[in-house]
């Protein structure tokens, strides 16, 4: 199976850091996070890529040169302008009838023969890891009276789940690959039309969106390997 990562952004919300480099360039523990993206792929024996790149592509191409010389690595120019549905159908007619797609930012340990096993198993043509969504507050626990009772540090809230990327994708899908936004547009049409499976991760997942998730993401990955490049982890997984 080959894998498409979406690495055309200019990535808006780590500004200013972005301004010269593109967002899948910035590091986490003195490495771009592309690489570890592309690592959790590898690490389960998926080595075939596609970066399909936007904002200085340029620098995605130097990037690439760099990889291990057994991956089979293409990059792209899908285009500044592009956004995520459009890169994703440029690029769906030469990947193969099944192939996977991710973002450039998101690390977690995600058991990728799973998921694979699980989408093989519904009738969709589309599924799409989700996690459990963590409060970017602290929140308050009370008694039936008032009184605080405790105070949880941004907890997980499992009663809402959000898209953590890690799809799998059907050429049949690419009936829905017409839109320009993958999260507002295409995806939705694939939900509406029953396509659309969730597998539900429980283990680590965290989205570098801005420079301090940077930090925070580097500052884990100093402590011994990080939480996203150990042996996946064998969870229950289930439609939602």
């Amino acid at each position: 199976m080959r894998t498409l990562i979406l690495c055309g952004g200019k990535g808006t919300r780590a500004y200013p850091r972005t301004l010269e480099v593109p967002k899948p360039l910035l590091e986490v523990g003195g490495r771009p996070v592309l690489a570890h993206v592309m690592e959790i792929y590898a690490r389960h024996g998926f080595t075939d890529f596609v970066l399909a790149a936007g904002f200085k592509a340029d620098l995605i191409e130097t990037f690439a040169a760099t990889l291990p010389r057994d991956w089979k690595v293409e990059v792209r120019d899908t285009g500044e302008a592009t956004n995520t549905g459009g890169r994703v159908a440029q690029c769906a007619p030469d990947l193969g009838s099944t192939f996977f797609a991710t973002y450039a930012d998101g690390l977690g340990d995600v058991d990728l023969h799973r998921l694979v096993a699980y989408h093989g198993s519904h009738p969709g043509a589309a599924t799409m890891t989700t996690v459990p969504l963590q409060s970017q507050y602290g929140t308050v626990d009370t008694t039936p009276e008032g009184r605080v009772d405790r105070f949880r540090e941004k907890p997980l809230l499992p009663d809402y789940w959000i898209n953590a990327g890690f799809f799998v994708f059907d050429e049949r899908a690419q009936e829905w690959f017409g839109q320009e936004d993958l999260e507002r547009e295409v995806l939705p049409a694939l939900g509406s039309a029953n396509e659309l499976y969730a597998f539900r991760h429980r283990g680590f997942w965290r989205s570098m969106d801005t420079y301090k998730d940077a930090l925070e993401l580097s500052a884990l990955s100093a402590k011994g390997p990080p939480p996203w490049a150990g042996a996946a982890a064998l969870r229950s997984m289930e439609p939602s």
